[in-house]
């Protein structure tokens, strides 16, 4: 059975200004603003304003600060274009949520899906330790109030599926 590369691409958001300010801000030390995106079968799949790929590594946000190795799956591209298919429901511009439902928690799904794994927890924790600083915890309603929005979108830049991944031979 064939065996897939699969990679999780880490941007910095901030661009190293999270790096120079977090500590005076927060009290803590923040390293960057993760944007993540998963290649696989020579695309990069990402959530913003939607569900969307491009060529590895040709992003908006720039060149990746980081690329880790995720393992490999036996998905090949027509069964993740399904599973593609399936996610889209759930990750459309309106459900974007800059700490709760983001390209970080589409992110971690994929990989979940592919190889079983999650994304690194210094990605996926960023969130949580955002938010036990004061300074997190005054900006929550702000972005709470920003989000739920019925006019929010994603900032620039199931059962089916299960049941999907239980008929793989």
């Amino acid at each position: 059975m064939p065996s897939y590369p699969v990679k999780l691409l880490v941007y910095d958001l901030s661009q190293g200004m999270a790096r120079m300010v977090s500590l005076g801000l927060t009290g803590r030390q923040i390293d960057g603003i993760w944007h993540t995106s998963v290649v696989v079968h020579g695309r990069e799949w990402y959530f913003g304003q939607g569900i969307f790929s491009t060529t590895p590594g040709v992003h908006h946000y720039g060149r990746p600060v980081r690329q880790v190795d995720m393992g490999h799956t036996d998905i090949g591209p027509d069964l993740l274009a399904t599973l593609i298919d399936e996610l889209r429901p759930r990750y459309r511009a309106v459900d974007y949520h800059l700490l709760d439902h983001n390209c970080n928690t589409f992110s971690n799904e994929v990989c979940e899906l592919l190889v079983g794994r999650p994304i690194p927890d210094f990605v996926s924790n960023l969130p949580r330790d955002f938010l036990e600083t004061p300074f997190g915890q005054s900006l929550r309603p702000v972005i709470d109030s920003f989000f739920s929005s019925p006019h929010a979108t994603a900032p620039t830049a199931s059962a089916a599926t299960a049941a999907l991944l239980q008929r793989r031979p």
